[in-house]
């Protein structure tokens, strides 16, 4: 299966129309879904390449997902099957690593996800619908890559992963909001500074929220606090080495 060509991608219609198709059983529907998505499948692998997981088995582990996203879709989300499909492919990839031991996710990123979870089941019966990532990221305090980082980390259902709607009417692919790796890391430290804040004195707590909540320079900070840039630093990195040792077994 990873010998094949790129295919191009099929139209909305036909999309729709194969994934009918496999529902009731079409096997050759579902093959053609798989060809004409490889190139998306790629995409997604290579973000996950050069962690202790040959290539093949990622491919496959996609495909997987792939076929977990034919069968969970639902045309009334009204998203495309690719916005839908994606944290399903990434999702089935992770949750391999995690159980694998390859992937170690943070306590504060799993309550960060459960609390999620909680907001995703009990807004539609505020709302009367499910919640766009984006609402979920404001609810949050954070950015859209962040929240579909955290989302892809627990086994949350996927039907809230759809794109989110600007302005303009554009649908935004969740694929252009999964953060790339090395800008995983500094998420994390995020959601467990966000986890532990309520415990650190005063000034301690001040510092982090200026830093990483309204991203102000360490200068910036010392001058708003009076107290010298180096000070600012050494409490920056003290503090995240506090919460690392603390909740990341």
């Amino acid at each position: 299966m990873t010998g094949r060509m790129n295919s191009p991608m099929l139209s909305d219609e036909k999309t729709l129309e194969y994934i009918r198709a496999a529902k009731e059983g079409d096997s050759f529907a579902k093959e053609e879904l798989i060809t004409h998505n490889t190139s998306l499948i790629k995409s997604i692998v290579k973000r996950y390449l050069n962690k202790g997981v040959d290539y093949d088995d990622l491919f496959q582990l996609a495909s997987m997902g792939l076929l977990k996203a034919i069968t969970g879709f639902d045309e009334s989300y009204g998203v495309k099957f690719s916005t839908y499909a994606v944290p399903m492919i990434a999702g089935e990839i992770k949750r391999f690593m995690r159980d694998d031991g390859s992937v170690k996710v943070s306590r504060a990123m799993k309550q960060t996800a459960k609390e999620m979870n909680t907001f995703v089941a009990e807004y539609p019966s505020a709302y009367g619908r499910q919640p766009a990532v984006k609402e979920i990221a404001e609810k949050f305090g954070l950015d859209e890559s962040e929240t579909v980082f955290v989302m892809g980390s627990s086994k949350m259902p996927v039907s809230i992963y759809g794109g989110s709607e600007y302005k303009d009417g554009n649908e935004r692919e969740l694929i252009d909001t999964l953060p790339a790796e090395d800008k995983q890391e500094e998420i994390i430290d995020k959601l467990l500074l966000r986890t532990a804040i309520e415990s650190l004195p005063e000034r301690d707590r001040k510092i982090i929220v200026l830093r990483y909540f309204r991203d102000m320079t360490q200068s910036e900070v010392a001058e708003k606090i009076g107290v010298s840039q180096v000070q600012v630093s050494r409490i920056e990195s003290r503090i995240i080495k506090e919460f690392r040792q603390k909740l990341i077994g």
